[in-house]
């Protein structure tokens, strides 16, 4: 591996040292187990003191990069061990990546500066747009995803794919069975994420064993919801005769659901249960997937200074 040493830069020569052998790690050119050149033989070649290289490989082996086998050398360590990365080293980390990937595509440096000078001047997003279809599967996530987030959740058909206006500043999400369909429809250099539903045995853990006595409501304005949550409730044990399907979506749906035990719903009808019923929403998100959407906002409000 070669590397360059400016005498004359303002940057210290240890900095530039480190930085150069983490990018070199970075994009492979220095394999992992591979030896380094003792700190002899360097200060020697690029004529410094030998202490800015055994600096420079202290830092190194602090950060995870590399390690020191007495009476052996120093060698580059296992990514499995490069576990503390200080924010700029893990920053290095993601540049190189994407350097290495437009190299191995043929993208050229310059084609790079472009598209990064395009998205840093591009406002951050200021909201989450669920694209999808479904208006009342929209209005059930939109709740969730609001009871987790402070950035506003707005919900759109596919139709936002192609509306520049709708896109401006948004995050597009999209739920799992349709967002390989959104993906294909956005522009491209648009990216989507993909929202992950809860498990439904977590839902049902709590209701277990279930009991044949008990007089359990279902209630929801999503059809779905409504066959879904009934076929694993049957499944799991509970009487077909002991389940009240009520779809909020019709008028006198809240007749009888005080007679129940419970009354499972989605996020959004737990809203409009009776106070006089216990309502137990059965959320459709898991909370990895809220925790991703919070992490997104969170990197998105962070300062640039």
């Amino acid at each position: 591996m070669r590397f360059w040493i400016s005498h004359a830069s303002e940057v210290p020569i240890r900095e530039q040292l480190v930085t150069q052998i983490v990018l070199a790690i970075l994009s492979e050119d220095l394999k992992t187990g591979a030896r380094m050149p003792s700190t002899r033989e360097l200060a020697r070649r690029f004529r410094i003191h030998a202490n800015t290289v055994s600096g420079a490989y202290k830092d190194l082996e602090k950060a995870g990069w590399l390690e020191l086998r007495h009476g052996s050398g120093v060698y580059i360590r296992e990514p499995s061990k490069q576990e503390s990365l200080s924010p700029e080293l893990a920053l290095d980390r993601l540049i190189a990546s994407v350097l290495r990937s437009a190299r191995q595509s043929g993208i050229s440096l310059t084609i790079v500066r472009k598209r990064l000078r395009y998205w840093l001047d591009l406002q951050p997003p200021d909201h989450f747009l669920l694209i999808e279809p479904d208006v009342e599967l929209a209005n059930i996530v939109t709740t969730e995803i609001q009871q987790a987030v402070t950035f506003p959740v707005m919900a759109s058909d596919l139709s936002a794919c192609n509306s520049p206006e709708r896109l401006q500043n948004a995050i597009p999400i999209a739920m799992p069975s349709k967002v390989a369909s959104v993906r294909a429809k956005l522009p491209e250099g648009v990216e989507c994420i993909r929202l992950r539903v809860r498990s439904v045995t977590e839902s049902l853990v709590p209701w277990m064993p279930a009991r044949k006595d008990t007089l359990v409501a279902v209630a929801s304005g999503w059809p779905d919801f409504l066959k879904r949550a009934r076929t694993m409730l049957i499944a799991a044990g509970f009487d077909s005769d002991g389940l009240l399907v009520r779809d909020v979506r019709q008028g006198g749906w809240q007749k009888g659901l005080g007679q129940a035990a419970a009354v499972i719903c989605d996020s959004l009808t737990a809203t409009r249960v009776p106070k006089q019923c216990r309502a137990i929403p059965f959320p459709l998100l898991a909370q990895a997937s809220l925790a991703e959407l919070r992490g997104y906002e969170d990197f998105i409000k962070q300062p640039l200074t």
